[in-house]
């Protein structure tokens, strides 16, 4: 038992990690935040349907915090954003969206209806949050960029953020189900039977 604790740590700091340098390898990046990675997603989702989603959690907060910092190191603080907004984004681009890819897991992790259905939510449940994190921070300062200015900070948020979110779901969800196929990484997806 002690040992199973250990090992899920373990692989959860490894996949963490792997996520964190896959975060930085940017094969697009939008101006206004947001970008299109090599996969940065996926080792949160393995260990999610791995371990569960207590452990997905936890390890999904770990790396949510990470993206702060690389936040924070990007320039969120020079945004002009008013405290609330700071906050608003801070929540909802940084804790919650990173968050909730520790839900993978919740349909379980035996068959691949479940790891489509489990990588599907906590994906689309990432875009939610950018969504209501663009759509306050845009009715906040949105005008200040007139070339991008938009009266339906809804709709801007929607769009923007789901051309680079819808990106990286069907990217992620190709090579899932690709390494769920082959029987040399299948049992990657599965954890401990």
């Amino acid at each position: 038992m002690k040992n199973q604790k250990l090992l899920a740590l373990v692989e959860g700091a490894v996949m963490v990690a792997l996520a964190t340098v896959l975060s930085f390898i940017k094969l697009v990046q939008f101006p206004w935040g947001g970008s299109v990675t090599l996969l940065s997603m996926l080792p949160i989702i393995i260990f999610g349907l791995r371990r569960g989603v207590k452990m997905g959690l936890i390890a999904s907060f770990v790396y949510s915090l990470i993206q702060f910092l690389q936040g924070v190191i990007d320039g969120l603080f020079g945004w002009g954003l008013t405290g609330v907004m700071l906050v608003v984004c801070i929540l909802f681009d940084y804790i919650l969206a990173f968050t909730v890819l520790g839900l993978s897991g919740v349909f379980g992790n035996k068959s691949l209806g479940a790891m489509v259905g489990g990588t599907t939510l906590a994906i689309v449940l990432r875009y939610v949050c950018h969504v209501i994190s663009g759509a306050a921070v845009w009715h906040s300062v949105g005008n200040i960029w007139d070339a991008f200015y938009t009266e339906n900070e809804w709709l801007y948020s929607i769009v923007y953020n789901g051309v680079y979110m819808g990106v990286e779901l069907v990217a992620t969800l190709v090579v899932a189900v690709i390494l769920y196929q082959l029987p040399q990484t299948k049992q990657l997806f599965r954890g401990k039977e």
